[in-house]
């Protein structure tokens, strides 16, 4: 198969789900042959924090703009130097991630003859634009080759936005074993081996939920004084969740350490997994955690968990109109049956093989229609 040319846009590679899949999808093409331009497209320079094969070249936009800011002159001169870029790389086909940078490939790509495709990374109902970017999106969809979406309910949601759009299913792949990253936390330098681990992953966010976990915890604490909380991820929310660990008495149970780049080693040394969200797209450490041979508990939020999880058969999915007390109940079943967690953690690990990179990779390249000559 003659390699294929394909300019890949991401707002940044400097952290998040969308720039791992994105490093994924690079690695994957670049392996067969295809030569890839990855462009951080929204971002100053910055640092791509993924390991990305030698064969992707990496071009960041900033560099051809030569300015930073986001100024609305700015906004202007990154669109003419993504249009020049389009034209200069001359691709087989443009993909893009993320909502903002969609709509900005497929207004700099008009008119050149160039296919685009274009990805969702979230629920997009979950996540409102703005008025003026929701309908920039109802009128560029339709003019992208294909919209990818994580999920069938996303689709539906396709269907009904941008009439006309011609929508694809492809969920994330899922890694395993996890790359190694800086900086790296030993579980060992906060846990003693004795202690029971029930591990958060995510940005310290409002929509991850954490504040409705930690009430949950604590109505456990006393229940389980074995086991203790981990939340690993950054953001603004710390502040609020470290007053509410110490107003909760839990500041000896409840660990909040920061990005760690070293989350294999967590999901082994933990004992039960939680996703509090309250929305997500399709999580990539839900994914990680029961590749890792870890039991779930998730809030059955619009999309992503229900697509992941088997319930009861490698987690508990959770009812979020039952809030913190569904947590609880949800949490405690497994925190007291060892037994169960056991045979959730066998049966977790098939999402290795469900959402392996080979089969992943292998509807992509459908979609692109890189399968053909």
């Amino acid at each position: 198969m003659k390699g294929k040319r394909i300019l890949f846009l991401v707002s940044s590679m400097e952290g998040g789900g969308a720039e791992r899949v994105a490093a994924l999808l690079c690695n994957h093409w670049a392996a067969q042959g295809h030569r890839i331009t990855l462009m951080p497209t929204f971002s100053g320079r910055g640092e791509c924090l993924y390991p990305l094969d030698g064969r992707v070249r990496l071009d960041y936009l900033a560099d051809r703009v030569g300015r930073s800011g986001r100024s609305p002159l700015n906004m202007v001169r990154r669109f003419i130097a993504l249009r020049r870029a389009i034209q200069e790389i001359n691709p087989n086909v443009v993909l893009s991630f993320l909502s903002h940078v969609n709509v900005a490939a497929l207004l700099a790509s008009r008119g050149l003859g160039v296919p685009v495709m274009v990805a969702e990374q979230t629920y997009p109902p979950a996540v409102p634009l703005g008025p003026l970017l929701e309908w920039l999106r109802r009128l560029t969809y339709p003019w992208a080759t294909g919209v990818v979406l994580q999920t069938r309910q996303g689709c539906r949601w396709l269907a009904e936005c941008c009439p006309g759009a011609a929508g694809y299913v492809i969920a994330n792949p899922v890694v395993y074993p996890l790359p190694d990253g800086r900086p790296a936390v030993s579980p060992a330098a906060l846990l003693d081996e004795s202690r029971q681990v029930l591990l958060a992953v995510g940005r310290l966010e409002t929509e991850k939920g954490f504040h409705n976990l930690l009430n949950a915890f604590a109505s456990l604490a006393g229940r389980f004084p074995q086991w203790d909380l981990v939340i690993l991820g950054e953001g603004e929310e710390r502040g609020g969740l470290e007053a509410q660990r110490h107003a909760l008495g839990l500041d000896r149970r409840v660990y909040l350490p920061g990005r760690v780049g070293n989350v294999g080693d967590w999901y082994h040394r933990a004992d039960l997994y939680v996703m509090s969200s309250r929305f997500e797209g399709f999580p990539n450490t839900l994914l990680e955690a029961l590749a890792h041979g870890l039991p779930a508990v998730s809030m059955d939020c619009d999309t992503g968990p229900k697509d992941i999880i088997r319930h009861e058969t490698d987690g508990l999915l959770v009812d979020p109109q039952s809030g913190a007390g569904g947590l609880v109940q949800a949490l405690s079943t497994l925190m007291d049956d060892t037994a169960t967690r056991r045979r959730m953690a066998e049966a977790a690990v098939a999402v290795r093989d469900r959402f392996s990179m080979q089969r992943i990779g292998a509807l992509w390249d459908q979609a692109l229609r890189l399968t053909a000559e």
